[in-house]
């Protein structure tokens, strides 16, 4: 049986305090992801992320700091309140107790336990920010509550790789839960603004922001409502884009609107927020109906002036494949009881609205002057994170094919790409099947080709130009009229950062 564990609405007003304290303490025991990895092994390190305590508990069995955090926290486990005090130095485990941080082991009085998660994160800088939130389930089975705040998921670290992360002025995280890009922003923004619509969780951003020496200025509210008129130069997002039937049973993931109507307010709201040549890094889900192509959902949500949006789809679930995984997620089982009449309700209410599937991935706008543009891609594909640092490339590129000359242009092959010949057995030997070339970093695009526009590219050196290069093509070949498939081909790989223009 799932023990209770009925957590207070409302955070202690000592608790940021208090993590103010800790965050050095932590630093100190080297209390990171990667620490944490060396100290358990590889193997045992993978247990946190199954909820199997038992193996932690054993390879960090030792008195030193960093294995009593690591029981503490990250197995959840109770542990002796004196060597408590000697890991949170100058914090005592009596003063954790009174902020609401740990509470006092049930079976023994002089051990004390996590009341709320708190875990490390390396960034993908290098860093370590550390992020406290209400306790997961995983190492504890407990039941979530309704204003339950997430600690750091798989979406937020998706979401932290695949932000940009250069210099800006002005950040807003928008939905913000415990703090995650909220408090990695202020490594490289000079003003941070965080917002979410839950007060606790605004509250645990706090916490977070203290716990790591970074000042993010936190306001509860609706969505864009705390940060109305303003704009920012990044904007992120990680919303409750759960597609569902439009009702709140966990605020983190539930956003009471129907369907991806999460998704659709967030990327409609944004291009208001956002400084001139500001960008956006949002998380985002959209339904897949038949007749209607999800390229086009998406792009109906976005402005006809001033965006430049990029939208990557990431993957598409069917809806009982979907229903089943985050009903787990929040502790129920589809097969019987409250979650089988949650799964049939929520499917009915998909199958009623015509949906066959729901995508999921990353939506990137830009703010530009004129007409708006909107690429949608598939990202299947496994790629090279941090998927972040290919962000402004794929603007600029976009932006510079606006006006340029091809023709009088020098395209130069960049050094990460492969060409890739693929033969098949024939009646005489081998027979050509494909050619193709594929960037071997940042996304891995891939795209089919034909021999003559390999050759063309192995002539990309930077030396000629794209007609110079054409000419010579067209006499090698005995082909005429490659002029415009040459434009479009270095045009597509261009976007896609195959080739530069010199």
């Amino acid at each position: 049986m799932s023990e209770s564990h009925p957590a207070p609405m409302h955070l202690s007003p000592a608790l940021a305090p208090l993590c103010q304290r800790l965050g050095p303490a932590l630093a100190c025991a080297g209390f990171t992801e990667s620490g944490v990895r060396d100290l358990l092994g590889g193997d045992v390190f993978g247990c946190l992320s199954r909820g199997e305590p038992g193996p932690v508990l054993a390879a960090a069995a030792g008195p030193e700091p960093l294995a009593v955090l690591t029981r503490l926290f990250l197995a959840a486990a109770p542990v002796p309140g004196a060597q408590v005090d000697g890991a949170l130095h100058p914090v005592t485990a009596d003063e954790a107790v009174a902020a609401g941080l740990l509470e006092a082991a049930p079976d023994d009085p002089s051990a004390v336990r996590a009341a709320l998660g708190l875990r490390p994160l390396d960034l993908p800088d290098g860093a370590t920010q550390w992020f406290v939130s209400d306790l997961d389930g995983l190492m504890r089975p407990h039941p979530q509550h309704r204003e339950h705040v997430l600690g750091v998921g798989h979406a937020s670290q998706s979401l932290l790789r695949a932000t940009p992360r250069a210099a800006v002025g002005t950040v807003l995280d928008l939905g913000t839960g415990c703090g995650v890009h909220a408090c990695a922003a202020a490594r490289f923004a000079e003003r941070v603004v965080a917002t979410d619509i839950s007060e606790r969780a605004a509250g645990f951003a706090a916490a977070s922001a203290a716990l790591n020496g970074v000042e993010v200025d936190v306001r509860a509210g609706s969505w864009f409502e705390p940060v109305a008129g303003q704009r920012f130069d990044l904007l992120v997002a990680n919303p409750p884009f759960v597609v569902g039937e439009g009702r709140v049973d966990h605020t983190y993931r539930d956003s009471g609107l129907d369907l991806d109507g999460a998704s659709e307010l967030v990327v409609r709201g944004a291009p208001e927020h956002l400084a001139p040549g500001g960008t956006a890094a949002l998380l985002a889900s959209w339904v897949h109906r038949e007749g209607e192509s999800w390229q086009a959902r998406v792009a109906s949500w976005l402005p006809s002036e001033g965006v430049a949006a990029w939208v990557l789809q990431r993957d598409v679930a069917d809806p009982a494949l979907y229903v089943g995984t985050w009903l787990r997620d929040e502790g129920l089982d589809p097969r019987v009881g409250e979650g089988r009449a949650k799964s049939d309700r929520w499917l009915a209410h998909l199958a009623d609205a015509a949906v066959t599937g729901i995508g999921f991935g990353f939506v990137y706008l830009r703010a530009i002057d004129g007409p708006s543009e909107v690429v949608c891609e598939e990202l299947s594909q496994p790629f090279d994170d941090p998927l972040g640092a290919e962000v402004p490339g794929h603007f600029a590129r976009m932006a510079w094919l606006h006006d340029a000359d091809l023709g009088a242009a020098r395209p130069r092959l960049m050094p990460d790409v492969a060409l890739e010949r693929v033969s098949v057995a024939g009646d005489e030997g081998w027979d050509e099947a494909a050619v193709r070339v594929t960037r071997m970093s940042g996304p891995r695009w891939t795209h089919d080709i034909d021999d003559a526009a390999a050759r063309l590219l192995a002539g990309c050196l930077g030396g000629l130009t794209t007609d110079d290069l054409v000419e010579l093509l067209e006499a090698a070949t005995g082909e005429e009229g490659l002029r415009d498939p040459a434009h479009r081909l270095l045009a597509d790989l261009h976007r896609h950062g195959f080739v530069t223009f010199l």
